[in-house]
């Protein structure tokens, strides 16, 4: 025979049930659902490959020939029109012939107008965060904040919070917060994290990063 539902015994599994169903719905919104809907996914003005480009490749180019540092300590991060036109500057005769080198030269090249990319790691304007004081003094190599980005044929899809504006590289790709690589995300716990670490406990100081 059936349960009956009015008796204690049919109450407390009638209340499992419902708590089971009730926690399934809530992960399947919290973890499926909610990250679709608070992140918007852009396309890259164009496919750069860095590993066309890179050490390893013909162009045999090293990533400080893009990303340097200029005299006074500034780090030059994504590199202007002017630095693609010093390969890249006879539309007669382009290195190399896809579609996306073409549509660099038409929109970009030809009218030297800057490309609009989407940068997955910038920081909120109150976080102050100095490259040379990461690559120079401590000898941080690029990788452990970006990845491995001089081996990529393609850029990864750039996804966008709809609330902050700020890239999920940032928060990371996981929802939870968890992390598996160094460069899952770039988070202030991350940074704490990182020069406790090293034995920087004092750069965690809040005026040290938020000037």
């Amino acid at each position: 025979m059936e349960a009956d539902s009015k008796k204690p015994g049919g109450l407390k599994i009638n209340g499992w049930i419902f708590f089971l169903v009730g926690l399934i719905a809530a992960l399947i919104v919290g973890w499926i659902v909610f990250p679709l809907v608070l992140y918007s996914e852009k396309s890259q003005p164009l496919s750069f490959s860095h590993a066309s480009h890179g050490p390893e490749s013909d162009a045999g180019m090293e990533c400080k020939e893009c990303h340097f540092f200029y005299e006074d300590g500034t780090f030059s991060g994504i590199p202007g029109i002017k630095k693609c036109m010093e390969c890249h500057e006879d539309p007669e005769s382009p290195l190399g012939e896809s579609p996306e080198e073409k549509k660099l030269f038409t929109d970009y090249v030809r009218p030297e107008k800057e490309i609009p990319w989407l940068v997955y790691s910038r920081q909120p304007d109150c976080v102050y965060f100095p490259h040379i004081a990461h690559v120079k003094m401590a000898q941080t190599e690029c990788k452990v904040c970006h990845g491995d980005f001089a081996t990529r044929k393609i850029l990864p899809p750039y996804k966008v919070n709809r609330l902050t504006g700020y890239s999920i590289d940032i928060w990371g790709r996981n929802i939870a917060g968890y992390k598996k690589n160094t460069w899952d995300r770039m988070k202030m716990d991350d940074c704490a994290d990182c020069h406790t670490q090293k034995g920087k406990e004092n750069n965690n100081a809040c005026f040290v990063c938020h000037k």
